[in-house]
């Protein structure tokens, strides 16, 4: 079985959300794919299998099976487009959260269409100040937990007790401000699904495009993950759909005897 290691969201080795893609003939029991998501020991392994109307794809974490991720998405398509599908121009998955495509865009970017989280806005709380280890300035609620600040170095700088952030509400953690030579900086955890800090998360811009579009009144946006690896996203939104665009870079590829 064929397991590739992908960087997505860079252009660089090294840097970017690293995912495993495991392109099946057929499913395999459950405790296997969470066997080989465990030995992995990365945010998320995607398991795809081919159907006759496109591919069906799924996203596990060590915690557990998740409804939609970014970056092993993108992972997934490059993988596909560049060795099983070359002459397509784009692709189906069908997921837990609806079909979503995929397709080649300019300077050889992926472009992504995902759904994007309505944003509940919520209380900021004395719990969700000690949580993050400082006060945002504004909180919202979406699938996950989406907390705003002033200034972009406060993102940088942020250590959270992973502990607390547990007990907050939302799957995720997301902090973000408005920066300078991007759009917005943001970080993401995900503690509840065994991952301290997610380098590069795509479904957690499904939160943090449509805020910075609408607080900033623009379409598009280009995004940094502040993370230890750092990563690009291009964004754009439109009504409830996200177009998230980014690159990837080819780490590894092995067979796995199972």
């Amino acid at each position: 079985m064929k397991q590739f290691i992908v960087h997505a969201f860079t252009e660089e080795l090294f840097h970017g959300n690293p995912a495993a893609v495991c392109v099946l003939e057929q499913w395999l029991p459950e405790e296997t794919m969470m066997s080989i998501t465990r030995e992995n020991r990365l945010s998320e392994t995607a398991f795809t299998v081919r159907e006759p109307d496109g591919y069906r794809l799924r996203w596990l974490t060590p915690g557990g099976e998740i409804d939609l991720c970014g970056h092993a998405t993108l992972a997934t398509a490059s993988v596909l487009l560049d060795r099983y599908e070359t002459d397509k121009e784009s692709l189906t998955f069908h997921t837990l959260s609806g079909d979503l495509t995929v397709r080649r865009g300019r300077r050889g970017l992926l472009e992504m269409d995902f759904p994007a989280y309505d944003l509940k806005r919520i209380s900021v709380t004395r719990e969700l100040e000690e949580a993050i280890g400082a006060r945002p300035v504004e909180a919202y609620l979406g699938r996950d937990l989406l907390c705003v600040f002033k200034e972009s170095q406060q993102i940088a700088e942020a250590k959270p007790d992973l502990e607390k952030v547990k007990q907050l509400p939302g799957l995720l953690l997301h902090i973000t401000a408005e920066g300078e030579q991007y759009t917005c900086v943001s970080r993401s955890f995900a503690p509840k699904l065994k991952i301290d800090e997610d380098p590069v998360c795509g479904s957690g811009h499904c939160h943090i495009a449509p805020y910075w579009c609408e607080r900033l009144d623009r379409d598009e946006i280009t995004a940094y993950q502040a993370s230890e690896r750092g990563g690009v996203l291009y964004c754009r939104t439109e009504k409830d759909r996200v177009t998230l665009a980014g690159h990837t870079v080819l780490f590894s590829e092995a067979e796995l005897y199972l």
